[in-house]
């Protein structure tokens, strides 16, 4: 795994420029306990004859002691809140030796030789897998897409699951083009068509625009969802690549607007 202090901060600093304030709202469709809290341990409940899978998201944190193990002591000093991130967020090779990453030649080079400047400093999107790690995110789930809203103001996502593939020769987006479907209570989602401008995590990971990621989302049971994220980009990567991680539902709470250019004074500095 590699990792750079320097460009790390740069990239959390954007992420960490607007964090949202979270509503605290009763959501009375949820099972409670007797003492009034979300009984994340219920049944998932189900919408449609499919597992319902709305609500807001978390994945899994990372214990502080790891990212003090890992990037050092000072690391957790220079953030706002190291608990908004998590381990792959900083490196989707996270505890993988550097010699065990499948990078090709060239693109280690290229990590080594271009300054990485997170997109998020430019008030641009951090795109996937980012948005799923960093702060919280939303899913609503209709009959024929699921939308998955953002806390880092990136575009909302639109998961088609009414039967569609995904085109052919599409215009390269931040957020790519998704076409989920259903095997048995997992939504496997196929994501592609984006472009090349944003990176994998904030070690500068790159993509390219053949890269081809697949979700496997199974919710367990009310409050656990496990997701599964395959990555497969032939220019980069010398093979495809899984990381897995846990979402746990925050009850009661949703995800406010984030607007970057809304009093953004970092962009001016940064060299384009």
């Amino acid at each position: 795994m590699r990792l750079s202090t320097n460009l790390i901060l740069l990239f959390t600093a954007a992420v960490f420029a607007g964090h949202a304030q979270w509503l605290d709202h009763r959501d009375p469709n949820i099972p409670r306990t007797k003492d009034g809290k979300a009984d994340l341990a219920a049944p998932a409940p189900k919408l449609f004859g499919k597992p319902d899978l709305s609500g807001v998201w978390e994945a899994e944190r990372t214990p502080s002691s790891e990212f003090a193990r890992v990037l050092g002591p000072g690391f957790e000093k220079v953030q706002v809140d190291a608990q908004d991130v998590t381990k792959e967020m900083i490196s989707v090779f996270w505890g993988v030796k550097p010699q065990e990453e499948p990078l090709r030649p060239e693109t280690v080079q290229m990590m080594k030789q271009h300054a990485f400047v997170s997109p998020g400093l430019q008030c641009l999107p951090s795109s996937i897998p980012v948005s799923t790690f960093v702060f919280n995110f939303k899913l609503v789930q209709a009959p024929n897409e699921i939308i998955m809203l953002t806390g880092t103001g990136d575009p909302p996502r639109q998961i088609y699951t009414d039967g569609r593939t995904l085109p052919k020769d599409p215009d390269p987006t931040w957020m790519g083009y998704s076409a989920g479907r259903w095997e048995g209570d997992t939504l496997v989602v196929e994501t592609a068509g984006f472009n090349d401008k944003s990176y994998l995590d904030a070690s500068g990971h790159p993509r390219s625009q053949s890269m081809r990621i697949t979700e496997r989302f199974h919710r367990r049971d009310l409050g656990h969802m496990d997701l599964e994220m395959t990555f497969d980009d032939s220019k980069y990567y010398t093979r495809p690549f899984t990381i897995k991680t846990v979402l746990h539902l925050m009850p009661d709470t949703d995800v406010l607007e984030y607007v970057c250019n809304e009093g953004e004074k970092d962009r001016a500095h940064v060299a384009n």
